[in-house]
């Protein structure tokens, strides 16, 4: 609710019945200042993950959210906002890092994919709510709804187990025992938790600790590294968040005159949903591979066919008869970036790094991720500007189909696999010979129990 919170608020804050006094570059700022406040809150999510677990770095996260709706409600002038939306970003930047690590580390294999994917699912969830909302009522109507969530999960997840690898890392195996019996709703977790046991061994024996250097010195975190930061980046650079919190100009600028504004805002959302939820179910089915380059090519192709409308109608071409083009180009975008794209990069995150190089690694990738959302944010503005508003399309189009070549030559496929086998992929054993015998197991279990969303 907060990524999406700029779409549908600034247009209200810059009308002439605006309930606060709001400037165009004091609006524009209103984007950016949620990134950088993620940025800023880097080196907090990097100690408290790994320092306090990613159960209560996601309750850290939770409460931060709370207040900011609160402020933001409240708020009699836009410094007021700034604060808030800059602590926002920064319990955003905690929540996308803790729940996938949390995720990841105590879902069963077969699902692991679906229940990661479900991240951006509840993301959209929020967004789409924000979109059908915040245009129809007062500014502090979606904060409303913003502190209610936040205390449902609040009042919830406090009760939830923490990680069996986290518990195992601080040397507490009865509670990652216990916390692994409650998450299967079973007694025999032995050989699974033989399995994570040997895992965590490993990689602690690894290393006396998790050093930085470590990311760059050691292949399979090199590795890892690369294709995260690549994937982060490509995120922004496909144009999700210039679409997300210019959604309504954008759509207004095209001109088109078949659906309003705040109308095409909630059913982009919408497709962008469903494509998320069919790509959860799809994922632990069809693998990462293949969703990450289908959705690069059609996301591309969508990009591309935006950028050339726009062209034309800059060069003065007569556009209106076919300026339902850019409407239509903008939801089968938002389908074919949230198919793939804008999916599989949360599910990765948590399965590519060793449980000691998580903490690092993520908040790192999701620094590339963040930057580049500020990059974008700021590469847009200035290109629109400058050159207009095809030109950063252009930019956005070809890195979609970069990503797709990237994912072909460099990425592996983790559909079915465990967290310790994956790292022996990236290490470069990748025959069923190179992995332990507990993996073979856990890989002979997943063959024969297929599963079926």
């Amino acid at each position: 609710m907060q990524y999406g919170w700029t779409a549908p608020t600034i247009p209200i804050l810059l009308s002439e019945d605006s309930p606060i006094e709001v400037t165009k570059h004091q609006a524009e700022w209103l984007e950016s200042i949620l990134m950088l406040g993620a940025c800023c809150g880097l080196p907090v999510t990097m100690y408290l993950v790994d320092k306090i677990g990613r159960k209560k770095s996601l309750i850290t996260s939770g409460t931060t959210t709370l207040l900011a709706w609160i402020v933001i409600a409240l708020a009699p002038s836009v410094e007021y906002i700034f604060v808030a939306r800059f602590f926002a970003g920064m319990a955003g930047d905690m929540a996308f890092v803790a729940a996938p690590m949390y995720i990841a580390e105590m879902s069963d294999q077969k699902i692991r994919g679906f229940l990661s994917g479900l991240v951006y699912v509840m993301m959209l969830t929020g967004i789409l709510l924000l979109y059908c909302v915040a245009p129809f009522v007062p500014l502090w109507g979606p904060c409303v709804i913003g502190v209610c969530i936040n205390c449902i999960g609040l009042i919830i997840f406090p009760f939830q187990p923490d990680s069996p690898y986290y518990l195992l890392y601080k040397n507490k195996p009865d509670e990652a025992k216990a916390a692994l019996r409650r998450l299967r709703q079973s007694e025999d977790i032995e050989v699974e938790f033989k399995d994570i046991a040997t895992a965590v061994e490993r990689q602690k024996n690894e290393g006396q600790r998790s050093r930085f250097q470590d990311l760059f010195l050691i292949k399979s975190n090199r590795k890892a590294l690369i294709i995260m930061v690549v994937l982060n980046a490509s995120q922004h650079m496909s144009s999700i968040s210039v679409i997300l919190m210019n959604l309504h100009s954008i759509l207004a600028e095209a001109g088109s005159v078949y659906v309003a504004a705040s109308t095409g805002a909630i059913i982009f959302s919408a497709v962008m949903f469903c494509a998320a939820m069919t790509a959860s179910l799809a994922i632990d089915n069809f693998g990462r591979r293949m969703l990450l380059c289908s959705s690069g090519i059609l996301a591309g192709i969508c990009l591309m066919v935006i950028a050339i409308y726009f062209t034309l109608k800059n060069q003065g071409v007569d556009v209106v008869s076919v300026s339902w083009i850019p409407l239509v180009m903008v939801m089968l975008y938002a389908a074919s970036f949230k198919f793939g794209i804008g999916l599989v990069p949360i599910v990765l995150t948590a399965e590519l790094f060793p449980a000691k190089m998580k903490a690092i690694g993520m908040t790192l990738s999701d620094a590339f991720y963040v930057g580049f959302a500020v990059i974008t944010l700021q590469l847009y503005i200035e290109l629109k500007n400058s050159y207009g508003i095809h030109v950063p399309f252009y930019i956005f189009a070809c890195s979609c189909f970069c990503t797709a070549i990237f994912t072909i030559c460099y990425i592996p496929e983790t559909k079915g696999k465990t967290l310790e086998e994956i790292q022996f992929i990236l290490k470069g054993e990748n025959t069923v010979e190179d992995i332990p015998s507990v993996a073979k197991e856990s890989k002979e279990s997943y063959k024969n129990e297929a599963f079926v969303p």
